[in-house]
């Protein structure tokens, strides 16, 4: 599954040159990451957000490492599309593939490792039983 989601370039989001600044892209991803996981979660007949997630579990998402390979600049006014797709999993983490394209360009490709986390404990909590087949089953 591939999932896609759309965002516009602003004038916040540049430099004086109305180049994108390299942190940028990480809040790009983490939006994508975000509205995705509400989509599945939907798909699923449960809430994917984020709170309610924390509510209903006690579950928190936290990021474990970013690997960022940034190939050729966005600018002010592009409209970008991040591209999530499941990388792997396991029973506490799971790994996101997401480019940052502008017009079929891949201008950055970021490995997100996400881990599953108890908010109570502050420990490795296992990832919602309807998480990773929600990946496997949308088209």
């Amino acid at each position: 599954m591939i999932h896609r989601f759309p965002i516009r370039v602003y004038y916040s989001d540049t430099d004086c040159g109305g180049i994108v600044y390299h942190g940028r892209y990480l809040d790009f991803a983490e939006h994508a990451r975000t509205e995705m996981l509400r989509e599945l979660g939907g798909k699923q007949n449960v809430s994917g957000s984020h709170t309610s997630l924390l509510e209903s579990e006690g579950l928190v998402f936290v990021v474990k490492s970013i690997s960022v390979d940034y190939q050729s600049p966005a600018r002010l006014d592009d409209l970008l599309e991040v591209q999530t797709t499941l990388e792997s999993a396991k029973r506490f983490s799971i790994v996101f593939r997401q480019t940052v394209l502008r017009d079929g360009l891949s201008l950055c490709v970021l490995l997100v490792k996400v881990a599953s986390i108890n908010m109570q404990t502050h420990r490795p909590m296992p990832l919602p039983a309807w998480f990773v087949p929600a990946f496997t089953s949308a088209t």
